[in-house]
């Protein structure tokens, strides 16, 4: 993991070995908020900052959606490609990013995965179409967990609590501190059932609200904030 500035914003980026993984800070107000002229202007940008032709990423509605990434902009929270010159990404601003990458087939794969995405495994999902699509294997991915609302700051409700333990693939898993839960835990959890192996999670460990390493977005802590953008790449 290393810290790059690049016209005066600073990116966290980690070598997955063949790709790149890369997620965006919100120093010096980098906001990457498509809603907005300068979230489009600072997407754009990404194709000269990190040298590629385009950069694919979606209308965001926190659903298990996986699309193949073919330049239409669609509705749902993960995208799939294996061309060399694109980088596909999600927007964050307390859920969480991850960034996939298959070393065999040379495939990558950027998910969105708040709260209602983690329930409805949309990572699991993710994995099941890069093995239709690539013929993925869970032992030949490497996966990156960006920065993301941690146990230590994320409360939810108590229906959300009972949600969770009764779900089949989280009820034996302790992933609740009083009513603080670890999504770090249930992205975990689903990439071990999918056969990834430990030494290539990498979780960066870095909370959006309490971190004080980096400046981060937080929507549940700021409320009007900004989007981060993490992103991936084949080398």
């Amino acid at each position: 993991m290393e810290r790059v500035l690049i016209e005066g914003y600073e990116f966290i980026k980690v070598n997955l070995g063949g790709a790149e993984a890369v997620f965006s800070t919100a120093k010096n107000g980098l906001d990457f908020n498509k809603g907005t002229e300068e979230g489009n202007r600072n997407i754009e940008n990404i194709k000269k900052w990190f040298g590629v032709k385009k950069v694919g990423f979606l209308n965001q509605i926190h659903s298990d959606y996986v699309f193949d990434y073919d330049g239409k902009l669609e509705e749902g929270d993960s995208l799939i490609i294996n061309k060399r010159d694109t980088a596909i990404g999600v927007f964050t601003a307390d859920c969480v990013p991850i960034l996939l990458f298959d070393k065999c087939n040379n495939a990558i794969a950027a998910i969105h995965s708040g709260w209602k995405g983690t329930f409805a495994c949309i990572l699991s999902k993710t994995i099941d179409n890069m093995e239709k699509k690539y013929g993925t294997k869970g032992e030949d991915l490497v996966a990156c967990i960006g920065p993301h609302m941690h146990q230590c700051c994320y409360e939810v409700g108590e229906e959300l609590v009972d949600k969770f333990k009764n779900s089949d693939i989280y009820a034996k898993l302790n992933i609740f501190n009083g009513r603080n839960l670890s999504m770090t835990k249930c992205i975990i959890h689903q990439l071990e059932v999918k056969g990834i192996k430990k030494e290539n999670i990498h979780e960066l460990n870095i909370c959006t609200s309490c971190n004080s390493e980096y400046e981060l977005y937080s929507y549940r802590k700021d409320k009007n904030a900004g989007r981060m953008f993490s992103f991936v790449l084949l080398k």
